[in-house]
């Protein structure tokens, strides 16, 4: 289970001094994705409790907060201390109303339960990178720099990175890899270029060996954009995580709460989305059951009936956005301790 650390905005500084990663030097605004959408359908309101399960850039954590104050409250969640980092530096001023939490979403109902925050107004997951991670973690998440081959959200806890998977695992498991976490259709190719050219050290170098092997980029996409995905969401577990760290947000919402996903891929999409149908049904037994036998009650109603994405000028100013869906729910039944 991912420890937890927290940060309040008061604090003089990093609470992780010794573990920051290299993004002090950078100077770009983070762009916060959907950010009127999500405000919207979170339906913030002075008073509330509300969480930021990955906080990034801070900029739907900064939204959040001024919406809600006086008197509201704020959990902000990242796996990454550097995103920590640059939230503390972006969202100072809130001082005693912000929380930042060094820990994973997968334990969300620990982290809450750990700062008795809750039952919560409203809940917002802003999925997978951050500007700040592909601008400057250092960490082999952009294909466009000379960087090691990490991966990790959260470098300082052990686990394996991505240049691990490539270089230890089977050509047979990588085409599986980058088929299920990366839909890609040249896998087998891709795969046997992989082992064909280890040991793998930096992401440019596996950007390479990958476009080398199907050609150059074409519709504007990287010809290792899925091949990166696939790494990234193997080495952090992000599938798993995301199904485990939704069931315990619908559970920590009160009655009216608000839940908002943005997903950026199918895969993430899809989760997000077959858990709110199930979790806006009575029953969820398979069809050819004559009677119910799951006793499963619906606990959300979604807010939209269709999927919310960027308009044209929010993708023009700010390119990705452009994959970007959202769904909201609001819970419907009592809060569950």
């Amino acid at each position: 289970m991912t420890s937890t650390m927290v940060r309040t905005a008061t604090l003089p500084g990093s609470a992780l001094e010794g573990s920051r990663l290299p993004m002090d030097d950078v100077s770009f605004v983070h762009q916060p994705v959907l950010l009127k959408e999500a405000i919207d359908a979170l339906a913030v309101r002075p008073g509330g409790r509300y969480v930021d399960c990955t906080v990034g850039g801070g900029g739907h954590a900064e939204a959040i907060l001024q919406d809600c104050l006086p008197g509201g409250h704020l959990i902000a969640i990242d796996a990454d201390p550097a995103a920590l980092d640059s939230a503390l530096a972006r969202l100072d001023r809130f001082q005693d109303s912000l929380t930042l939490v060094h820990g994973s979403y997968a334990d969300l109902g620990e982290v809450l339960h750990r700062h008795q925050f809750g039952p919560v107004d409203g809940i917002i997951f802003d999925l997978g990178l951050s500007s700040l991670q592909l601008e400057a973690s250092g960490r082999g998440f952009s294909f466009r720099r000379e960087e090691p081959l990490d991966m990790r959200f959260d470098a300082t806890t052990p686990g394996p990175t991505a240049a691990t998977i490539i270089n230890r695992s089977s050509e047979q498991e990588l085409v599986r890899l980058l088929r299920t976490y990366g839909e890609e259709r040249r896998s087998r190719a891709i795969a046997k270029a992989l082992v064909e050219n280890r040991p793998f050290k930096s992401a440019a170098h596996l950007a390479q060996v990958v476009t080398r092997r199907i050609g150059p980029s074409r519709g504007g996409i990287h010809p290792a954009t899925r091949t990166f995905q696939a790494l990234r969401i193997a080495v952090n577990g992000e599938l798993n995580n995301l199904r485990s760290g939704l069931q315990q947000a619908v559970s920590a919402l009160k009655p009216g709460g608000r839940l908002v996903v943005i997903s950026y891929h199918s895969l993430e999409d899809r989760i997000v989305k077959e858990t709110f149908r199930t979790e806006s049904q009575d029953c969820i037994c398979p069809p050819e059951l004559v009677q119910c036998i799951c006793d499963h009650q619906a606990r959300l109603s979604t807010i939209h009936r269709k999927v919310i994405t960027p308009t044209v000028q929010e993708k023009v100013r700010n390119p990705r956005s452009r994959s970007a869906r959202m769904r909201a729910a609001q819970h419907i039944k009592a809060w569950s301790t």
